[in-house]
């Protein structure tokens, strides 16, 4: 792994999922605590570093765009992408259940983690510390969501691209929900002109709409 820690515990408490504590000689895990209240910390000191990034880097840019922009860059799927080039997903401390049910390729589980990484970084070496990491492992993938102009809302591209067709405005129905309350994952299908255009998956309806939203954007592109 490429992050150094001077708290090695720290660190280990970033990577254990709650569900770790429960098994803890099959996990591995040392941690006494989740980290839960890492990714709390770490989802604001993300925050505010993605801001100062974007405040200074799109100086002729105004507060929507500057908003969609940040979204883009934070969001669920960019920072559970950044943790597997980083491998954090291999490191992540689990329950044997948890693994099983996939938990180590889970979006959300590793969003989660990431930001956990991100409130331990700075707690263990400071905000430039982490603005240096962001700099170099997060920030970069800017200049492809302006490129894919993926800052943009899937449901408002899709909604763009339908109108232009003089299509039906999408529909979105869940179709299943399966698991616990605190793990559900959600299936919804998109419908354009009462057809099934798009299906998506995800731990929230909103991610599993952004889901279905971008599959109905690659067929009707």
């Amino acid at each position: 792994m490429i992050l150094d820690f001077k708290n090695k515990e720290l660190l280990v408490t970033a990577l254990s999922h709650r569900s770790s504590l429960n098994e803890k000689s099959q996990s591995g895990t040392t941690a006494i605590e989740s980290n839960e209240r890492l990714e709390f910390l770490g989802d604001a000191v993300l925050e505010l570093a993605s801001t100062l990034y974007l405040y200074e880097n799109r100086p002729d840019e105004n507060e929507g765009k500057l908003t969609a922009y940040r979204s883009a860059l934070v969001r669920t799927e960019t920072l559970a992408a950044l943790a597997r080039e980083l491998k954090l997903n291999e490191q992540m401390f689990l329950s044997k259940g948890e693994e099983q049910g996939g938990g180590r390729e889970n979006v959300s589980l590793l969003a989660d983690l990431m930001e956990a990484v991100i409130g331990a970084m700075y707690l263990d070496q400071g905000f430039v510390a982490v603005q240096a990491f962001l700099a170099t492992h997060l920030f970069p993938k800017f200049n492809e969501i302006l490129q894919n102009k993926s800052y943009k809302d899937q449901k408002s591209l899709l909604q763009e691209e339908v109108q232009a067709r003089s299509l039906s405005t999408p529909v979105y129905q869940v179709v299943k929900a399966v698991g616990p309350d605190h793990n559900k994952e959600f299936t919804v299908e998109v419908l354009v002109n009462d057809e099934v255009w798009g299906v998506g998956v995800g731990h929230s309806k909103q991610t599993a709409q952004q889901a279905a939203a971008s599959m109905a954007l690659k067929k009707i592109t």
